[in-house]
């Protein structure tokens, strides 16, 4: 046999041995798929579908836990009041009406103070370091805590930056303008504006516009830009106010029933959490490419994109450092989250400070273009 006709069967054995591994692996898989167990979850959730960063992570979440299962696991979402009103799903899984639900956990803040610390912060983190504080420090042992009382498992499951600080009828130079204001907030923000003299509300997204537009209220936040956009609320005011003090980050969690939890396969539940860890990803960086996008379009329309006077953010930390202090005192897993929050803060804003570059470098006009 010559060199050539050696080195043709060589090829043959190598193709035909790469063949039979594909086949083997591919009906291993498809062995495994089969006998996976199925997963036929029903999950309301709280916000409308589309919404960037804050409810697509659900639809990614979806999509890929039947792709990567084979089908087996199918967690099916429903739009907000489809099964139940967006405010009421912790009850709803707490007490086994669903097996999961995707939600903004600040919405519980009544019965639990300290949630609004992990759904988003006057003052806080930035994703960044809320992501290392939540995977590798204290954040999920802390949350797994608070909910066990609930009967609850969580699951980190959507992130995205600082909201807007909200839409305004005039643009806002003072804090005296927040006195006899009927607002929408949310999270400890809102304390925050009841402590300035405003009537704070708590509304739904999808219910916004129409409060807006009747004058139900006279300004509201909401999120970041990508969304409000969907929302609409450019239409109906033109004073867009920023940074988003009250909130520098928003999460959002798929909340799991512990006895639906504990029934599932050691497998499914390493899927589900590595979905989850997708689906963070995925709205962060989503939000991240949509948000400037959406910022872009407003001003080109003509919105007042404001950005609060340094004046006005320090008058702001100075009243939240005073309501924060007040929780506190009140509740003690609220001071064990902040304390743990704000000692890594501290850790971290070493780093932050001295390994990134400043702010300074990345406005648009320091953007050096190539020749």
């Amino acid at each position: 046999m010559n060199m050539l006709t050696r080195t043709k069967s060589l090829m043959r054995f190598k193709l035909a041995g790469t063949a039979a591994a594909v086949i083997m692996a591919t009906g291993t898989m498809a062995t495994a798929a089969n006998a996976q167990e199925q997963v036929r979850w029903q999950v309301p959730i709280a916000f409308p579908s589309n919404l960037v960063g804050l409810s697509t992570p659900v639809v990614h979440l979806s999509e890929s836990l039947k792709a990567v299962s084979g089908g087996n696991i199918n967690l099916r979402y429903y739009e907000p009041g489809e099964l139940i009103p967006a405010f009421e799903i912790l009850d709803a899984v707490s007490e086994g009406q669903y097996p999961a639900g995707f939600t903004w956990v600040g919405y519980d803040q009544g019965s639990i103070p300290s949630l609004p610390l992990y759904a988003g912060a006057p003052f806080g983190m930035e994703p960044s370091s809320y992501l290392a504080w939540y995977y590798h420090g204290d954040g999920h042992t802390l949350l797994e805590e608070i909910y066990e009382p609930y009967n609850v498992q969580p699951l980190l499951c959507s992130m995205i930056g600082p909201e807007a600080a909200g839409w305004f009828a005039e643009p806002v130079e003072s804090l005296e303008q927040m006195d006899g204001l009927r607002i929408r907030f949310a999270g400890i923000g809102g304390r925050v504006m009841e402590r300035l003299g405003a009537s704070v509300t708590m509304l739904p997204g999808g219910e916004l516009y129409q409060a807006m537009e009747r004058g139900t209220i006279d300004a509201t936040e909401f999120s970041a830009p990508a969304v409000d956009r969907i929302l609409g609320m450019q239409e109906i005011v033109n004073n867009y106010l920023m940074p988003g003090w009250h909130q520098t980050f928003t999460t959002a969690f798929l909340l799991i029933n512990k006895d639906s939890w504990a029934s599932l396969e050691e497998a499914t539940r390493a899927q589900i959490d590595m979905g989850c860890r997708s689906a963070t990803l995925f709205g962060l960086s989503e939000s991240e490419w949509e948000n400037p996008l959406a910022l872009q379009g407003f001003v080109e329309e003509g919105v007042n994109a404001q950005v609060l006077p340094e004046e006005v953010l320090q008058e702001l930390r100075t009243i939240t450092h005073e309501v924060q202090q007040e929780i506190a005192n009140e509740d003690e897993m609220f001071r064990r989250v902040l304390d743990s929050q704000q000692d890594w803060m501290r850790i971290h804003g070493e780093w932050r400070t001295k390994g990134y570059l400043p702010a300074e470098y990345f406005k648009p006009e320091n953007i050096q273009q190539l020749d």
